[in-house]
């Protein structure tokens, strides 16, 4: 693996969309995986982001701990 790129996300699906689109262009050519860790978000972005990027690793927390756990 060359690049691994995580991304935290809560309620901001629609920014995540386009985040993920420029990683994915970003990362051509390169062996990278792209993980978002969502901190248990209200927004519908699970269901919405799961079948749009079925390349990214995503872990679901059942709690908003925020960027420190």
């Amino acid at each position: 693996m060359q690049l691994s790129v995580i991304i935290v996300n809560y309620n901001v699906k629609y920014f995540l969309e386009q985040c993920l689109y420029s990683v994915q262009k970003a990362c051509t050519g390169l062996q990278a995986e792209v993980i978002v860790v969502d901190n248990n978000s209200t927004d519908g972005s699970r269901s919405y982001l799961q079948e749009k990027f079925s390349w990214v690793k995503f872990y679901w927390q059942q709690n908003n701990d925020g960027f420190g756990k």
